[in-house]
C-alpha cells in the first residue's frame, strides 16, 4: 500500500508525517529530511523537518511561497539581515530575496509554493 499523498485527495497528517520526518532528520548528519505532500503544474508543498541548530543555507525565492511551522520554531534569515522567527502555528510570506532557515529547536515546516 502506498502513503497517502494530499494530491491524490487522501487526506496527510502533517503530525504524522512530520514524526516520520523527524525520524529521518535524527538519522542524517545535515539534521534535514523532507517530503513532496502536493505536487502539480501550480502548485507544490514540501513538509520539511529540521533538527533544534540546523539550517538550511541561503537560497533564492520562489515568485510566491508561504513558510507555516507545523511544529517547534524556526527563525527566516534574509542575506540582507532581515530576521523572522516564526513558531509553532505561524504562516508567513517568503521574502522575495535570498533567505535561509535556522531551526531553533526539532520543527516541522510546511513549505507551499505557487508555480509558473
Amino acid at each position: 500500500m502506498s502513503t497517502p499523498h494530499a494530491a491524490d485527495g487522501q487526506p496527510l497528517d502533517l503530525g504524522t508525517v512530520g514524526d516520520e520526518l523527524l525520524g529521518q532528520a535524527r538519522a542524517q548528519s545535515n539534521g534535514h529530511a523532507s517530503r513532496l505532500v502536493v505536487g502539480g503544474s501550480v502548485q507544490r508543498a514540501v513538509l520539511m523537518a529540521l533538527t533544534s541548530g540546523s539550517q538550511l543555507s541561503d537560497h533564492e525565492s520562489p515568485p510566491a511561497a508561504t513558510f507555516q511551522v507545523v511544529r517547534g520554531s524556526a527563525r527566516l534569515r534574509g542575506a540582507d539581515g532581515f530576521q523572522l522567527v516564526v513558531g509553532q502555528g505561524q504562516v508567513v510570506s517568503i521574502p522575495p530575496h535570498r533567505h535561509g532557515v535556522d531551526a531553533l529547536d526539532d520543527c516541522v515546516i510546511l513549505l507551499t509554493v505557487a508555480l509558473g
